[in-house]
């Protein structure tokens, strides 16, 4: 499995253990609510990957570590 796979499915498990919908997700690390679910549903696909301040917001509303997602 290569880092982007890795991304997508630990993405995925941690924003489905903390019941978040991706819309909701994408609101709470600031994301325009019109724009959020699309966001969050590319990440998820591997699509696009999260700069690292994204990443950073994603990890501290998921409360997990940058590094949980590559791992």
């Amino acid at each position: 499995m290569n880092l982007q796979e890795t991304f997508t499915k630990r993405f995925k498990q941690a924003r489905k253990a903390k019941n978040l919908t991706q819309e909701k997700l994408g609101v709470m690390i600031g994301l325009d609510e019109f724009v959020a679910s699309s966001r969050i549903n590319r990440y998820e696909k591997g699509v696009h990957l999260p700069d690292l301040t994204t990443l950073n917001n994603i990890a501290t509303v998921l409360e997990v570590t940058p590094a949980y997602f590559f791992c």
